[in-house]
């Protein structure tokens, strides 16, 4: 389960790195960096209006659920997580593309700047202001693509997983209320909890068996090349005797 959990971060990682394109020449120079390029794709929430409605239960115990890691340490989330950074992967290229043009005017600046005359450096300045102000909008404009559809995935596996496993699971154990862990005090009211009274893992079980859909399977390491034995040594001849 763990090794799963971990995988979704790493997801999680990906996302924000395909977005997150900085340059620190820009910093250097006044020049100022994209507006967008230092944040990441935030993690999808609930929303009241597609949340499912949890109801406390009759029973006596009270439990905890990661709701984040629940869904996409599912196997269906790691899947679904990998196939969206896959299909992201053209725009990461592009902006990444334009990432380098734009560090590559900078440098020209800082290098030729001051044998530039006032004119030449003036148009210079004004090109690299037109690209970013370009590339700032791309930027923007791919993290919301890619926290709508992020977000999308997460609340459609939540709705599968809401009622038909996390509800019924507490009903079942004998809990009266469940609560979500996802964010870590003090954003969230919960200071503290023991992990005996974490569902997390049950639930992701519970569900992997019932989706149907397999574990991811890991990528195999590259095979070891052969390597040519040496020819053994020869043997020192013994001297015939006498």
């Amino acid at each position: 389960m763990t090794s799963k959990f971990l995988r979704s971060v790493l997801a999680l990682a990906v996302l924000s790195l395909i977005f997150g394109l900085t340059s620190s020449a820009w910093a250097q120079t006044g020049v100022s960096t994209p507006a967008g390029a230092a944040s990441a794709p935030t993690t999808p929430t609930t929303s009241p209006a597609t949340s499912p409605v949890i109801a406390t239960g009759t029973g006596t115990k009270l439990g905890t659920i990661n709701i984040e890691q629940a869904v996409l340490g599912s196997n269906e989330g790691l899947r679904d997580m990998d196939a969206l950074s896959k299909k992201l992967e053209p725009k990461r290229n592009e902006l990444k593309q334009q990432s380098d043009e734009l560090e590559a005017l900078q440098k020209q600046l800082q290098n030729t700047g001051d044998k530039l005359n006032d004119d030449a450096r003036a148009a210079l300045v004004k090109q690299i202001e037109t690209k970013k102000k370009s590339f700032d909008r791309a930027v923007q404009d791919a993290q919301e693509d890619a926290q709508n559809q992020q977000r999308e995935m997460f609340q459609r596996i939540l709705q599968k997983m809401g009622q038909p496993v996390i509800i019924k699971y507490a009903q079942e154990n004998g809990f009266s209320m469940i609560v979500d862990t996802s964010n870590p005090w003090p954003q969230s009211p919960i200071l503290w909890y023991g992990e005996g009274a974490d569902i997390t893992k049950a639930v992701v079980d519970i569900y992997n068996a019932q989706s149907g859909v397999p574990a991811p399977t890991a990528a195999k390491p590259a095979a070891p090349k052969p390597t040519t034995p040496k020819p053994a040594a020869p043997k020192p001849a013994v001297p015939a005797p006498k």
